[in-house]
């Protein structure tokens, strides 16, 4: 259904009756609290391509000998691996508003510039909480981080401490991971409850940056916070929180989300439509950067 005069009355007539200028309106719109789009702000490797994207990989180290003189060198022969991306059967996320032209003229606020923030914030909403899932096959929709293959584990199987952090520091270090390039990625619950460990004197081990409004950090390591972090189905849930290198993941992006004023398909009707189109995908380049803390009591 469209949206027209007619429905957007229809929603406001339970509205007191006191009523706002058009100038007080521009200033003043309502817009829900929501989650910012975190994934990509967190420092992916972003190729824009329009096809399937195919990225050498090399595989893992070789062993050199020692020789001495005239002795016959030992061959060796590297592996090489690729990454696939962004395959042909890949979606997109795709979604269209229409609107009546009386509507677009009789609104108070710019309708045309609203319906498109609107429709931009929720598709990327949507692909964000998709990269951070537990689903996706690869090959119509993007894997999300926790549904990767070939990342290290750390069992929980309990409340989440702060020793299983640095049980997952360890597995990252193992790996030859850089700790300075990783971020915790955990959901405000475990957050909160990690944030509320004290010591015997009854103080707060973990304090914010004082250099950064806002930032947190675990054992040096800065803290995404996002609610979008799946927990398991089933009788008895159970939470999950990752240490991640996302310089290590590699995005492949089609179209970041494309926005199109559709002003004469709808002319029928009088109406006027607004389209939002997003395509990507996403891998990690090396799965042993991301270390995957499950079984978290929620």
């Amino acid at each position: 259904m469209a949206l027209s005069t007619q429905t957007t009355t229809a929603a406001a007539g339970s509205v007191a009756a006191t009523e706002l200028t058009s100038e007080q309106v521009l200033t003043t719109l309502i817009q829900p609290l929501e989650a910012a789009s975190q994934f990509l702000a967190a420092g992916p490797r972003i190729i824009d391509t329009a096809g399937p994207l195919r990225i050498p990989k090399m595989g893992r180290a070789t062993s050199p000998s020692w020789h001495g003189e005239n002795e016959q060198i030992t061959e060796v022969n590297p592996d090489f691996d690729e990454l696939h991306l962004l395959p042909s059967t890949m979606e997109s996320i795709k979604t269209l508003t229409r609107y009546s032209n009386e509507l677009a003229r009789q609104s108070v606020v710019a309708l045309d510039a609203a319906i498109k923030e609107r429709l931009v914030r929720d598709v990327a909403d949507t692909m964000d909480a998709q990269l951070f899932s537990a689903t996706g096959d690869g090959t119509t929709k993007p894997k999300g981080i926790f549904a990767y293959t070939g990342t290290q584990s750390v069992a929980v199987g309990g409340a989440l401490s702060l020793d299983h952090l640095l049980d997952a520091q360890g597995k990252a270090l193992e790996a030859n991971v850089d700790l300075e390039r990783t971020k915790w990625v955990m959901r405000s619950r475990e957050f909160i409850r990690l944030r509320k460990v004290k010591d015997t004197s009854g103080r707060y081990l973990i304090e914010p940056d004082v250099h950064v409004a806002g930032q947190y950090r675990l054992f040096g390591v800065p803290v995404l916070v996002t609610n979008r972090v799946p927990d398991t189905t089933g009788a008895t849930p159970t939470g999950r929180a990752a240490l991640v290198d996302f310089s290590q993941i590699v995005v492949a992006r089609d179209v970041a989300p494309s926005v199109k004023v559709l002003d004469q398909t709808f002319g029928d009707y009088d109406q006027q439509a607004i389209r939002v189109v997003y395509r990507l995908d996403a891998a990690p380049a090396n799965p042993e950067a991301i270390v995957v803390l499950s079984g978290i009591t929620v």
